[in-house]
């Protein structure tokens, strides 16, 4: 991934977890602290469109199941799932 102009920004953290930066600056992991904290925001904002995605498709379930009998019942989310296919994950 090649990226444009950079900007330097302060991150203030628990001296934990920059010890945990640095840690994996020491091992060899990384070749910088800023290369740790660059993947671990592209993790995070990865995890994030996912999340998005996973809302948007349950608002559109819920959209396409108005007028249906609601269901009710303790197996109510197992039924959910079953009847869309959807995964726990």
């Amino acid at each position: 991934m090649r990226m444009g102009k950079l900007e330097r920004i302060t991150v203030t953290m628990p001296e934990e977890m920059a010890a945990k930066l640095r840690e994996a600056v020491e091992s060899g992991g990384y070749a910088t602290t800023s290369e740790v904290v660059r993947e671990a925001l592209r993790d995070w904002s990865d995890h994030q469109e996912r999340r998005q995605v996973a809302i948007n498709r349950i608002r559109d379930l819920v959209a396409e199941s108005e007028g249906e009998e609601l269901l009710d019942g303790p197996a109510t989310l197992a039924e959910f799932r079953a009847r869309y296919k959807l995964s726990r994950d």
